[in-house]
């Protein structure tokens, strides 16, 4: 067996090349990645300015003028209308969807009950459903209320004057400008 130090020395060569281009495609997404972050945090930063605008500044300033909506010359419009939030936290469950009930809004509360099959398993799951429990299955029970459901829940009990326990439901009422353009 001869050595051939040329060719060792070539290939050698050809890792060391192959390691560049891999390192600098390593650098190419470390950057890519931190200029993503850049991005989103600017994405961010940019709701929060027109969460502000929106919901503070523009509102305050019709209020003191004494506008709740304002057309421009152009056939544009900015209103101003209140936004409602709210959402029910694990620890506020019981006495969230209790409240419900009681108040007669029981029928929000969506009650879902599933169960989990494992491969060519549809047999089982078809007598399942036919007969539940019976069989030994244990069903796994949910019980949620959509969040658009609540909060259009929240906006008509509060803007009829209703009882709405906020802090039960982390309510929050705000307001929101919007601007429509002429089309």
């Amino acid at each position: 067996m001869t050595i051939d130090f040329e060719q060792d020395q070539q290939n050698t060569i050809q890792k060391t090349g192959g390691i560049q281009s891999l390192a600098d495609q390593v650098e190419r997404l470390e950057g890519l990645q931190k200029r993503l972050e850049l991005q989103e945090d600017n994405i961010k930063s940019t709701k929060k300015e027109i969460d502000h605008l929106s919901g503070e500044v523009i509102p305050t300033m019709m209020t003191e003028m004494g506008l709740s909506h304002l057309k421009l010359v152009d056939g544009s419009s900015v209103d101003v209308k209140p936004n409602y939030s709210a959402s029910i936290t694990i620890a506020n469950k019981e006495a969230a969807f209790g409240w419900l009930r009681n108040n007669g809004l029981g029928d929000i509360i969506k009650n879902e009950i599933s169960v989990s099959f494992g491969r060519n398993e549809d047999n089982k799951a078809a007598d399942y459903a036919a007969l539940a429990e019976e069989r030994g299955y244990q069903p796994t029970q949910k019980l949620k209320v959509e969040p658009m459901t609540l909060k259009a829940l929240v906006r008509e009990r509060i803007e009829a004057g209703k009882e709405m326990p906020t802090e039960i439901f982390n309510v929050f009422v705000g307001n929101k400008t919007t601007i429509k353009r002429k089309q």
